[in-house]
């Protein structure tokens, strides 16, 4: 038992989990005072965003941070624990809601309030929060639950049949991933007698190969079909576009990021055997989600189904990190998370814009939106750009680590090759090519042709309708904010390079993790 008070300074840890689920209570309670909701929500994230800071800036100085709940010891009590990978997540997570409420602040609406907008956001919020702390694979589980229930909820909010429709297919697939999930988890527990991450870490060598494999694979089956890779990845593109592109731009920052965080988590640090074995399997999805996601956004032609296959394609850069895990690939892996947050809602973000301009959805209906709006045709390719990994944008330095990881892993001396690092190396670049296509392909059809699709040379473009004040001010003013950091991290990256190599080194040593829990000792 605990007989001691946990320290004032511990408690960091758990607030950006305890702050937004008490503020999404209070405020679905005082639902009709409508102009208490955003600001409540913005102060709370806000807030969030400062306790991911500290655990940042702690955790980089001093090492993982954890804390139990109530007076029982690990590996029984549940414990929240902060690393560096998890508090930069954190972090970002916070700052990308913070700008999505200041994004919705454009369309404000007499039923914002009462429907429960920002309390669904505030519990999303929680539960994404609640995933990259949790030293508990039960209680990850948990807060998969959390986040299913607030998305849901955001899904569905106004009640349009393609809202429904998507919600479905959303919903199956997660809810499936969820079952496998909870399936193998109690196989570890009856293998392993504990769910505890770090006392996991400790006993899983000397299990049973074989079981250990199986459960690798089946956390690897949901977990990938939760991040949205290849092939279990049609629920993305098919559901994403339905809600509002705000609520669009707030699940593509966060969903499938806490899915790669989970595989990241699982596999290389608590199952790190179970990971080599299934490597191959590994590599394949991760080539194949690189190749055929941007194919798909190629192919696409409603604008925001496209950007949803241009998220599916940076699920397969994380997964590279994934298969070739040293120093710079699960650097790259967790910088590209980075990256993927800020950039996919920056770009959910100006897409929005884009339909508030054309009133359309469909970019065969689209055409001539430079002249009429060139703001948000230049914050537009700057995202592509980003997206595809171009210098001197975010973009271009996790996949700049993970080409260093494939080729450290090729291993090319004295004539030995791994193929199959030289071919995730191929398929990063071939991806960085595809998405520059399929992202300069959509530019050009939206903002350069005259008119839509068809429409003759010369002939007169569509009228825009012009952006109100509110939508200026908020609308292109999130996006700009957005558009300037991942700018401004792409031309000083150093700090953040630094941070993702020292999370690194965190998971493929993890005896400060563990000693975090007091499970275990850091060796001399």
């Amino acid at each position: 038992m605990i007989t001691t008070p946990t320290p004032w300074s511990d408690w960091v840890v758990i607030l950006p989990v305890v702050l937004p689920l008490l503020a999404a209570a209070v405020l679905l309670a005082l639902r009709g005072m409508r102009a208490l909701q955003a600001p409540v929500a913005g102060l709370v994230t806000f807030a969030v965003l400062l306790c991911g800071l500290e655990l940042l800036t702690r955790t980089s100085d001093t090492g993982p941070v954890s804390m139990t709940m109530g007076k029982w010891l690990p590996p029984f009590g549940i414990s929240f624990t902060a690393d560096v990978m998890s508090a930069i997540f954190v972090l970002v997570s916070a700052l990308v809601t913070l700008v999505v409420i200041a994004y919705l602040q454009m369309e404000r609406s007499e039923s914002d309030g009462r429907s429960g907008l920002y309390p669904l956001v505030l519990l999303l919020l929680a539960g994404v929060c609640g995933s990259f702390l949790t030293g508990d694979l039960f209680n990850l589980y948990v807060w998969f639950e959390v986040m299913l229930i607030a998305s849901f909820g955001l899904f569905v909010l106004g009640g349009r049949n393609i809202q429904l429709d998507a919600t479905l297919k959303y919903g199956f697939l997660n809810f499936l991933a969820t079952t496998i999930f909870l399936a193998s988890l109690g196989v570890i527990y009856g293998t392993l007698g504990t769910l505890n991450m770090a006392d996991i870490t400790l006993v899983a060598p000397d299990a049973d190969p074989a079981v250990m494999t199986t459960i690798a694979a089946l956390l690897l089956l949901a977990f990938g079909m939760k991040a949205a890779a290849f092939p279990l990845n049609q629920w993305l593109p098919a559901s994403y576009h339905a809600p509002s592109a705000a609520l669009s731009a707030l699940m593509a920052g966060l969903l499938t990021k806490v899915g790669v965080y989970a595989l990241l988590r699982s596999l290389v640090v608590l199952m790190p055997a179970g990971r080599d074995l299934l490597e191959p399997v590994i590599a394949t999805v991760a080539i194949l989600t690189l190749v055929v996601a941007p194919l798909g956004a190629i192919a696409e032609t409603n604008l925001r189904r496209a950007i949803g296959f241009l998220v599916i394609g940076g699920i397969g850069s994380v997964m590279v990190g994934l298969a070739l895990p040293d120093m710079h690939g699960l650097a790259g892996s967790t910088l590209y998370i980075v990256h993927s947050m800020l950039t996919m809602t920056a770009l959910y973000c100006v897409a929005g814009l884009v339909e508030k301009l054309t009133g359309r959805t469909d970019t065969r209906e689209m055409g001539g939106l430079y002249a009429a709006s060139s703001p948000v045709s230049i914050l537009f390719i700057l995202l592509v750009f980003s997206a595809a990994g171009l210098p001197p944008f975010l973009g271009f330095w996790p996949k700049l680590l993970l080409l260093e990881a494939g080729i450290s892993g090729a291993e090319i001396a004295n004539w030995q090759i791994d193929w199959l690092a030289m071919a995730m190396i191929g398929a990063l670049l071939v991806n960085a090519w595809l998405t520059l296509i399929a992202g300069t392909r959509l530019w050009a059809h939206v903002f350069w042709r005259n008119g839509p699709a068809g429409a003759p040379d010369g002939a007169a473009g569509p009228v825009a309708h012009p952006l109100t004040a509110a939508q200026q001010r908020f609308g292109t003013g999130a996006s700009i904010v957005l558009v300037g950091l991942i700018l401004a991290a792409g031309l000083w990256p150093n700090l953040l390079i630094e941070t993702a190599r020292l999370a690194a080194v965190e998971m493929i040593d993890p005896q400060r993790y563990i000693a975090a829990f007091g499970l275990g000792t850091i060796a001399p």
